[in-house]
């Protein structure tokens, strides 16, 4: 395991299947992913035709803010949700 898996699975919310998708969409640091965001990391990885629940976009969230996704209260998720489908018009 590479310094910057080991950083990025120590986060809250993420483990190895986690950090293998954002090596695939090019995060793999927990400055990338702050500097991306939680909606953009999540449309790159449905873009890339990885199928991932809004659970995976919750987990992103509560990585950068250091929570469990689930404590995220149900007006951000909403905020989340509705920031990504704008991102992604099929996505419903």
């Amino acid at each position: 395991m590479t310094s910057d898996s080991a950083e990025l699975i120590g986060l809250k919310n993420l483990g190895m299947a986690s950090v293998n998708i954002l090596h695939a969409i090019g995060i793999n640091s927990y400055s990338d992913l702050s500097e991306v965001g939680a909606v953009e990391a999540y449309c790159r990885i449905k873009a890339r035709g990885i199928h991932v629940s809004k659970v995976m976009l919750y987990a992103l969230q509560g990585a950068l803010m250091d929570v469990h996704w689930n404590d995220l209260s149900p007006e951000m998720k909403a905020q989340l949700v509705e920031e990504a489908e704008q991102h992604l018009p099929e996505a419903h």
